[in-house]
């Protein structure tokens, strides 16, 4: 679901294309935020918003997921993945403000932290879904 969201119904690297010198008029990463100094996470809604009007979903802080971390399947495309039923590692999803550019892509996940542990470069997503009476 995290991916869907960030990537805006876009199947771009990122959810703006795939040119990565416009990465910065989007997120808050390495190169504009770490590498000058600028070691925090930043306000949100500063850069341009996905196509969905999302913003800071590349890049600012690494965002936790509800799913596990696990292998995907052996199929070429995964739709909706959601993991193992139970691990020692949640997904973060989105990047930072000290990662390089590959980390802050729209299908990039990793698995390096305990649910039980907390960091400046990390934080979560609140979401709720939203149904329109007929």
């Amino acid at each position: 679901e995290w991916e869907y969201a960030c990537r805006g119904g876009t199947t771009t690297v990122f959810s703006f294309g795939d040119d990565v010198s416009k990465l910065g008029q989007y997120a808050w990463y390495g190169k504009n935020a770490w590498d000058i100094g600028e070691e925090y996470a930043h306000r949100v809604g500063q850069k341009l918003p996905n196509p969905w009007g999302l913003y800071d979903m590349h890049g600012n802080v690494w965002e936790w997921c509800q799913d596990w971390y696990g292998p995907y399947g052996s199929q070429k495309v995964v739709s909706d993945p959601v993991g193992p039923a139970q691990g020692d590692y949640r997904v973060l999803r989105g990047g930072s403000f000290y990662n390089p550019s590959s980390f802050v892509r729209s299908a990039n996940r990793v698995s390096s932290l305990p649910p039980d542990l907390r960091y400046h470069f990390s934080g979560f997503r609140a979401a709720r879904t939203y149904h329109v009476s007929p």
